[in-house]
């Protein structure tokens, strides 16, 4: 649901991109929080398989496609605030590199696809499970609702959008019924993307998703008469926490899995358009659509200029995607990483160091 240039007038684009930098702020301060040496490298993992599943286009209906958006599985996997981050930094170098996605509507794509999804997965994921039985398949669940919700959740808040700053005069019933309810359907593929991701990684290395961190650990037994208890909570405070496991293998495994879907399974997505095309085509949202910015960029439309072979050009811009997006993502989130304050390194000590020199 990339937002191109014309659908939104100026004044709301401006104030989206306002609450976009924002969000970016915030997340900025919050994602110190959630990363730590072996998680920034991992961030940038997820934001290039972010980038190559968003090229993977599936058929939702007659005509219609629907792709990725990966907030509820960036959310999950290594935090909200990181998660918006990782968002972003995909759509800015989709909308720079591959002309996909407004450069004057960064904002609301940011706004739309990289803050309303991962909030509102995360919240019902958090919500779920709570409520839920701590255990893995329960969390895989979580996951596929959390993201089946926040799809129609993001075509809600395009629709707001576009009752507010919308360049043409479209009946918004119209619009958020077609919006909606497409997104539904296009929800469904996110959830179970999302819900196979998250089981899969549960399954090698729960460690590493940030949504169940501490919820899943299985409470230390004691065999007393042949039968096995729970330890009481002195025991179990006794016993020392294990070693971090490295994530080397698990990065290098994520990385090849992400070349392969950009440069490969690519090439067989669904060529029609996706929900946002269709319903603007439909109702004539895209009358006065802007031709992009960066339309004669050689990566234009997933493809590398000068290659006239269809299936080597999709391959390639995808491997190179997926290259700028781990690179710039990864560099990043070490730079946030390196920039987390030291437990002792308050604001007020550090006041009380100035003044005593």
């Amino acid at each position: 649901m990339h937002v191109p240039d014309g659908f939104i007038d100026a004044p709301v684009s401006v104030a989206a991109g306002v609450f976009a930098a924002g969000a970016v702020a915030v997340s900025l301060r919050g994602a110190r929080r959630e990363l730590d040496e072996r998680t920034a490298p991992l961030a940038g993992l997820v934001a290039a398989f972010i980038f190559a599943v968003q090229m993977l286009n599936f058929p939702v209906a007659a005509g219609t496609s629907g792709h990725l958006m990966g907030g509820a599985l960036a959310a999950i996997l290594v935090g909200p605030y990181t998660a918006v981050l990782c968002l972003s930094v995909v759509l800015l170098l989709q909308g720079i590199f591959f002309a996909d996605g407004g450069l004057t509507a960064l904002g609301v794509n940011i706004t739309v696809m990289g803050v309303v999804t991962v909030v509102v997965a995360y919240a019902v994921f958090r919500l779920l499970t709570g409520l839920l039985p701590r255990t893995r398949r329960s969390a895989t669940a979580s996951a596929f609702v959390a993201a089946l919700v926040s799809v129609p959740a993001s075509a809600a808040a395009f629709t707001l959008l576009y009752w507010i700053g919308g360049t043409t005069d479209i009946p918004i019933g119209k619009v958020f019924t077609a919006m909606v309810g497409v997104h539904v359907l296009i929800g469904i593929g996110e959830a179970i993307i999302t819900a196979l991701t998250v089981g899969a990684v549960l399954a090698v290395r729960p460690d590493l998703v940030h949504g169940v961190q501490g919820s899943l650990a299985a409470p230390l037994k004691l065999r007393i008469d042949g039968e096995l208890v729970d330890a009481p909570a002195a025991t179990r405070d006794a016993e020392p926490a294990p070693a971090p496991r490295s994530t080397r293998g698990f990065w290098i495994t994520g990385l090849v899995s992400a070349f392969l879907l950009a440069g490969f399974v690519s090439f067989y997505a669904s060529a029609n358009p996706d929900g946002l095309e269709r319903v603007a085509a439909d109702q004539g949202i895209d009358e006065k659509v802007e031709e992009h910015g960066a339309a004669d960029s050689p990566l234009a439309d997933y493809g590398v200029g000068d290659i006239a072979n269809a299936r080597l050009s999709g391959g390639l811009a995808g491997v190179i995607g997926v290259s700028a997006t781990v690179v710039v993502g990864t560099g990043v989130f070490w730079v946030i990483r390196r920039r987390k304050e030291e437990p002792g390194d308050a604001p007020r000590d550090r006041d009380r160091d100035h003044e005593n020199a």
